[in-house]
């Protein structure tokens, strides 16, 4: 004989599905503005960037932008994790992929430099988050810092596996090795972004290959 489905477990189970597909779609509703919020704030700043701007961007109502967030300041630093997920899937785990040493700093350099020259129309939150925040202390401030940290922690283990593979010298200094990387960077920003010289990137590269024949081994 069958047994009989209990009248109370059937609502729970229908219950527990309609929320399943209401964080469902909350979640996907977060995501598509967290999406629009990136793109408005490489384009005007994160500190342009405010509820009101993003609900008129995505066509929804502050108080349905703002049940998300709830503040201005957790919508910043939503966008600046976002950014961070997306620079690790474009530049960091590519690079990972390659040979420990000079294969896997030059990779991770190449894919630096390609997401920089993408973003000369656009911004780089990073760039543009150092001007807007270096001499303000908070939340904001603190995600900037800790994501672009953790890069930069990155790129510099990097070099010294290069030290270890003895394919640089054993005196180099990777702190002021991994400064002039990041200045090359840097300077692509500027020149390519702002004064639109040509032939950045490529400069961009030549100086990268000047720095390894300097180290080199």
């Amino acid at each position: 004989m069958p047994e009989s489905r209990s009248p109370t477990r059937s609502k729970a189970a229908r219950a527990d599905a309609r929320d399943g597909r209401a964080l469902h779609k909350g979640q996907q509703t977060k995501t598509a503005i967290i999406d629009a919020a990136l793109g408005l704030a490489s384009q005007i700043g994160l500190e342009g960037l405010s509820i009101g701007a993003l609900a008129e961007a995505t066509g929804m109502s502050k108080s349905g932008v703002f049940a998300h967030f709830g503040s201005r300041e957790e919508l910043q630093i939503s966008v600046v994790r976002e950014y961070h997920q997306r620079f690790e899937q474009e530049v960091f785990y590519p690079a990972m992929a390659e040979p420990r040493g000079l294969p896997r700093l030059r990779s991770m350099f190449d894919h630096w430099m390609l997401r920089t020259s993408i973003e000369i129309d656009s911004g780089c939150i990073y760039i543009s988050g150092a001007v807007e925040f270096d001499d303000r202390e908070g939340p904001v401030r603190d995600a900037l810092v800790g994501s672009v940290s953790t890069w930069m922690a990155a790129m510099r283990r990097a070099i010294v596996q290069c030290k270890e593979c003895g394919q640089l010298r054993g005196d180099t200094d990777p702190d002021q090795m991994l400064f002039e990387i990041h200045g090359l960077i840097l300077a692509l920003h500027y020149e390519a972004r702002l004064l639109k010289t040509p032939g950045s990137v490529e400069r961009a590269r030549r100086g990268f290959d000047h720095i390894l024949a300097r180290y080199g081994s």
